[in-house]
Protein backbone atom coordinates (compact mmCIF):
# COMPACT_ATOMS: atom_id res chain seq x y z
CA UNK A 1 0.00 0.00 0.00
CA UNK A 2 1.30 3.45 -0.91
CA UNK A 3 2.15 5.75 1.94
CA UNK A 4 0.16 8.90 2.40
CA UNK A 5 2.36 11.95 2.00
CA UNK A 6 -0.07 14.84 1.77
CA UNK A 7 -2.67 15.57 4.40
CA UNK A 8 -4.75 18.70 4.04
CA UNK A 9 -6.97 19.52 6.98
CA UNK A 10 -9.80 21.97 6.58
CA UNK A 11 -11.47 23.60 9.56
CA UNK A 12 -15.17 24.35 9.41
CA UNK A 13 -16.03 27.95 8.50
CA UNK A 14 -19.60 27.83 9.80
CA UNK A 15 -21.86 25.33 11.46
CA UNK A 16 -24.94 23.58 10.13
CA UNK A 17 -26.42 23.66 13.61
CA UNK A 18 -24.79 20.37 14.63
CA UNK A 19 -23.21 20.17 18.07
CA UNK A 20 -19.70 18.73 18.21
CA UNK A 21 -18.44 17.67 21.62
CA UNK A 22 -15.26 15.78 20.72
CA UNK A 23 -13.76 17.66 17.77
CA UNK A 24 -10.14 17.55 18.95
CA UNK A 25 -7.63 14.97 17.80
CA UNK A 26 -8.01 12.89 14.68
CA UNK A 27 -11.79 12.72 14.45
CA UNK A 28 -13.23 14.09 11.23
CA UNK A 29 -16.70 14.29 9.77
CA UNK A 30 -15.40 13.59 6.27
CA UNK A 31 -12.26 12.06 4.80
CA UNK A 32 -11.68 12.76 1.10
CA UNK A 33 -9.22 10.39 -0.55
CA UNK A 34 -7.42 11.99 -3.48
CA UNK A 35 -6.36 15.63 -3.78
CA UNK A 36 -7.08 15.93 -7.48
CA UNK A 37 -9.37 18.58 -8.95
CA UNK A 38 -12.48 16.86 -7.56
CA UNK A 39 -10.99 15.84 -4.23
CA UNK A 40 -9.56 19.08 -2.96
CA UNK A 41 -12.50 21.19 -4.17
CA UNK A 42 -14.92 18.74 -2.56
CA UNK A 43 -12.99 18.90 0.70
CA UNK A 44 -13.00 22.69 0.66
CA UNK A 45 -16.76 22.78 0.00
CA UNK A 46 -17.42 20.29 2.80
CA UNK A 47 -15.40 22.47 5.20
CA UNK A 48 -17.32 25.55 4.06
CA UNK A 49 -20.51 23.69 4.90
CA UNK A 50 -19.26 23.11 8.43
CA UNK A 51 -17.80 19.60 8.31
CA UNK A 52 -14.43 18.94 9.88
CA UNK A 53 -12.68 17.58 6.79
CA UNK A 54 -9.39 15.95 5.93
CA UNK A 55 -8.13 15.37 2.39
CA UNK A 56 -5.39 12.79 1.88
CA UNK A 57 -3.34 11.92 -1.17
CA UNK A 58 -0.35 9.66 -1.83
CA UNK A 59 1.33 12.29 -4.03
CA UNK A 60 2.95 15.47 -2.69
CA UNK A 61 1.12 18.66 -3.69
CA UNK A 62 -2.61 18.64 -4.39
CA UNK A 63 -3.91 19.00 -7.92
CA UNK A 64 -3.91 15.50 -9.31
CA UNK A 65 -2.24 14.05 -12.37
CA UNK A 66 -3.11 16.87 -14.77
CA UNK A 67 -1.54 19.59 -12.66
CA UNK A 68 1.50 17.71 -11.38
CA UNK A 69 2.68 15.35 -14.13
CA UNK A 70 0.22 15.52 -17.04
CA UNK A 71 -1.44 18.43 -18.79
CA UNK A 72 0.32 21.43 -17.24
CA UNK A 73 3.92 20.15 -17.51
CA UNK A 74 3.24 18.98 -21.07
CA UNK A 75 1.81 22.36 -22.06
CA UNK A 76 4.82 24.16 -20.62
CA UNK A 77 7.14 22.04 -22.77
CA UNK A 78 4.89 22.39 -25.83
CA UNK A 79 4.92 26.18 -25.45
CA UNK A 80 8.72 26.20 -25.35
CA UNK A 81 8.95 23.98 -28.42
CA UNK A 82 6.42 26.18 -30.29
CA UNK A 83 8.52 29.26 -29.52
CA UNK A 84 11.65 27.48 -30.73
CA UNK A 85 9.92 26.42 -33.95
CA UNK A 86 8.60 29.95 -34.57
CA UNK A 87 12.06 31.41 -34.05
CA UNK A 88 13.72 28.78 -36.24
CA UNK A 89 11.22 28.80 -39.10
CA UNK A 90 9.19 32.00 -38.92
CA UNK A 91 11.60 34.77 -38.04
CA UNK A 92 13.47 34.81 -41.33
CA UNK A 93 10.21 35.16 -43.28
CA UNK A 94 9.50 38.27 -41.19
CA UNK A 95 12.92 39.78 -41.81
CA UNK A 96 14.50 38.76 -38.49
CA UNK A 97 17.96 37.29 -39.03
CA UNK A 98 20.21 35.15 -36.88
CA UNK A 99 17.79 32.37 -35.98
CA UNK A 100 19.79 29.70 -37.83
CA UNK A 101 22.14 29.30 -34.83
CA UNK A 102 19.45 28.61 -32.21
CA UNK A 103 19.85 25.76 -29.76
CA UNK A 104 17.85 24.30 -26.90
CA UNK A 105 18.99 23.86 -23.30
CA UNK A 106 16.91 20.92 -22.04
CA UNK A 107 17.93 21.51 -18.43
CA UNK A 108 16.48 25.03 -18.55
CA UNK A 109 13.38 23.76 -20.37
CA UNK A 110 12.77 21.27 -17.56
CA UNK A 111 13.44 23.95 -14.91
CA UNK A 112 10.87 26.20 -16.61
CA UNK A 113 8.35 23.34 -16.62
CA UNK A 114 8.97 22.69 -12.91
CA UNK A 115 8.58 26.40 -12.15
CA UNK A 116 5.22 26.51 -13.97
CA UNK A 117 3.95 23.55 -11.93
CA UNK A 118 5.21 25.00 -8.64
CA UNK A 119 3.47 28.32 -9.32
CA UNK A 120 0.16 26.47 -9.59
CA UNK A 121 0.65 24.05 -6.70
CA UNK A 122 2.00 26.54 -4.21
Amino acid sequence: MASIRTVLSFRPQRSLGLARFFSAGTEYDLCVIGAGPGGYTGAIKAAQLGLKTVCIDKRGPPGGTCLNVGCIPSKALLQASALYHEAKKGFEARGIQGSENLSMDFGKLMDNKDTAVKKLTG
